[in-house]
């Protein structure tokens, strides 16, 4: 059967795409790579971003020191090397006014994909070098197009990939738009739409492939956003709804026995927001519902504190607790920090780790398979097959996002339904937070306990490096210790990056050759691994280089300085996680961060350097780097967002929350006849998170 006859004679929203005019296989191929595989596919492949050609400047207009966009021909091209090495890719534009050189350094692959006669939109800053330059910050190659049909509109510059301009998809979608448009029905409630101010579907899709104005453009986009969040927004709070009804749990009492002793055996006050969150879980442990919450406390905050009363909780009522650490070393230090404020009560935890002896092992399962209280502290070896629970009441997961989705789920079915505690050191904005995590209670640790350090955080230039060396010297004099943290482990010829494996051997031999230096890196077999930090937190070594391995680690209270190289290589978050490692004692504490960087790597830096609330830094970490992998810690099946960003689009996100509390209220199935639409598409879109939420 030919290609044509196998063609549908009538276009549908279900119609493969590669049966379109002006596609066929080759270019489906390419269009399956960016996830479009139907011609209702092409109508939701959004822009990424968009030019406004309508503020075009004249060539001849523009002067060193201002920014601007223009549209000229490429009339010359090429590569040229600097001294230094560095390959510059450099083309002259010109239009009716005059012609102007534009300038791209680093970045000689251009020469491949921008050919003479090529028409290009440029936008960027104006310098004086050798005659006017213009420095692009971006850049769409119209191809040959002629510049009179890009001036006065808006550029849709749509997802590409390669051997698929964004010009190609562009055109395809154009000349399929009018046919597909009318295809589309409307599938959220008319009343929905009302509450959020947003179009109409169709009156959406045609504002973002063709706006006659920035702002058409992102007013169809946050129609398109809004219900990427009300679809999240519906799955999580049916999720949470489906647990509250089906996980019925233990019910504790408050005695006030073992956590009115902790408190008074406690050699400090708890904070504000650790007596608020204590209330919050112990509200959760006294109802009939399976407590499902997620602790999000900064670094320091005292999420320990508040795990050790709800333990309490559990045993004053005659259960067992468990509390679950990602790594050895984490629940070691766990176990001699709650064995230190239980002494008074007279009760001594268990710490099960891979390490521990058969006969210790056999000990422990014997102890925990009497229904006697307990709490034991341990790693994954609580969630082997070999350890069982009489009576388990309480399972908490430290650090849990270092965990997969099976190792967090076994501890929480080592028991009759126990409660849950997620916690988790890495700060989220609360309006993400309820996002990513609406199926779960959420609380907040946003106070610092009273006597932690501030740490003295500064950025110093690569010419300073003696004088920083010099500095940590004089800590390690007093008797202090530091790390010494960079990017990669080992040197690439791809980049010019210091790696840790390397200055490791430059440090033990010049800047610290009378110290003690120990290397740690995530390639090093864990017993290794754990030995060197032992080593560290005994005292036994002074400096101790290594990679991100340290991010969640142990606390030192002698370790005074965190030295950071390459710090632009860092997210903020991360840098606020590594800074973490210091300021634990009593000593004051600097966190340096070393290198040389452009202006704006500068600007970002800056932000970390003036703040020390996690949260904070967070949402700006957030704001200039996108979402990144933050999704990828989320538990399977939950979609992720291809236009919307709950931390941009806050106000949204709060309409979307108050949409589905109402849609959920009035309609718990979602199966009534106003609300069949709004399910099929979503079970079209997200079938995998209806089969995990079982939404309806």
């Amino acid at each position: 059967m030919t290609r044509d006859a196998a063609r549908p004679t009538r276009v549908r929203l279900d119609t493969p795409v590669m049966y379109l005019k002006g596609v066929g296989p080759a270019r489906a191929e390419g269009l399956k790579r960016l996830g479009v595989v139907t011609a209702g596919d092409l109508l939701y492949h959004i822009p990424h971003r968009y030019e406004d050609a309508s503020t075009i400047s004249q060539i001849s207009s523009l002067e060193t020191g201002m920014q601007g966009t223009v549209i000229g021909r490429v009339v010359s091209k090429g590569v040229l090397p600097t001294r230094k090495g560095l390959r510059i890719f450099q083309a002259v534009l010109k239009d009716d006014t005059g012609m102007i050189e534009v300038s791209w350094p680093g970045q000689p692959y251009l020469d491949r994909t921008i050919d003479k006669g090529d028409m290009l939109l440029v936008s960027g800053s104006v310098r004086f070098f050798h005659g006017r330059q213009l420095q692009p910050r971006e850049y769409i190659n119209l191809g040959e197009e002629d510049e009179g049909t890009a001036l006065g509109r808006v550029l849709s510059v749509y997802p590409a990939t390669e051997g698929l301009s964004f010009k190609v998809i562009r055109g395809i979608i154009d000349a399929h738009l009018d046919l597909l448009l009318p295809l589309v029905t409307e599938y959220l409630p008319r009343e929905v739409l009302r509450g959020a101010a947003v179009p109409s579907i169709g009156d959406a899709l045609r504002m973002v492939h063709r706006p006659t104005s920035l702002a058409e453009a992102l007013e169809g986009r946050s129609r398109l956003a809004f219900e990427e969040l009300l679809f999240v927004q519906l799955l999580q709070q049916r999720a949470k709804a489906l647990a509250r009804e089906t996980r019925r749990g233990i019910q504790f009492t408050n005695k006030r026995e073992l956590t009115t002793r902790l408190k008074e055996a406690l050699p400090f006050q708890l904070t504000g927001a650790q007596m608020r969150v204590v209330r919050e879980i112990f509200a959760d442990m006294c109802s009939e519902r399976r407590m499902q919450r997620l602790l999000q406390g900064d670094v320091g905050s005292g999420k320990t504190v508040v795990a050790l009363f709800a333990a309490m909780l559990a045993m004053e009522n005659g259960y067992q607790a468990a509390i679950m650490a990602p790594t050895e070393l984490l629940a070691e230090q766990h176990f001699r920090s709650m064995s230190a404020m239980l002494k008074p009560l007279d009760i001594e935890p268990i710490l099960l780790t891979g390490s521990i002896k058969a006969k210790a092992r056999r000990e422990i399962a014997s102890r925990l398979g009497e229904a006697t209280p307990a709490l034991v502290v341990g790693t994954h070896a609580l969630v082997q097959q070999a350890t069982e629970f009489s009576n388990l009441g309480l399972a908490v997961v430290d650090e849990q996002h270092r965990f997969g989705v099976e190792q967090r789920k076994a501890l929480g079915a080592k028991g009759e339904s126990p409660d849950v505690l997620l916690m988790t050191a890495t700060p989220i904005p609360r309006s993400l937070a309820l996002t990513l995590y609406g199926d779960l209670d959420l609380s907040i640790l946003d106070e610092r306990p009273p006597g932690r350090q501030n740490i003295t955080t500064a950025l110093r230039p690569e010419s300073a490096r003696a004088r920083v060396m010099e500095f940590v010297n004089k800590e390690l004099d007093k008797g202090r210790q530091a790390y010494v943290v960079y990017p990669v482990i080992e040197e690439s010829e791809k980049t010019d990056l210091k790696a840790a494996t390397t200055e490791f051997e430059i440090l033990k031999e010049g800047a610290f050759k009378d110290r003690r230096v120990a290397l740690l890196h995530g390639r090093l077999p864990n017993d290794e691994k754990d030995t060197i930090m032992r080593s560290f937190r005994d005292g036994e070594v002074d400096v101790l280089v290594a990679t991100t391995v340290i991010e969640v680690g142990i606390d030192v209270a002698n370790a005074t300085v965190m030295l950071i190289e390459h710090p632009e290589r860092f997210g903020l978050s991360q840098l606020h996680q590594l800074r973490g490692r210091v300021g634990r004692g009593a000593e004051a504490s600097f966190c340096i961060l070393l290198g040389s960087v452009s202006p704006e790597v500068k600007q970002r830096l800056d932000v970390f350097a003036g703040s020390d609330d996690g949260f904070d830094i967070a949402r700006e970490d957030l704001r200039l780097r996108g979402m990144g992998d933050l999704f990828g810690e989320r538990q399977s099946g939950v979609p992720t967002f291809r236009v919307a960003d709950p931390l941009r689009d806050e106000l949204l996100n709060e309409q979307a929350r108050d949409a589905a509390d109402r849609l959920l209220a009035d309609d718990p199935q979602l199966d009534s006849p106003k609300n069949a639409p709004l399910r099929q598409v979503m079970g079209e879109r997200y079938a995998r998170s209806l089969e995990l939420f079982r939404v309806g």
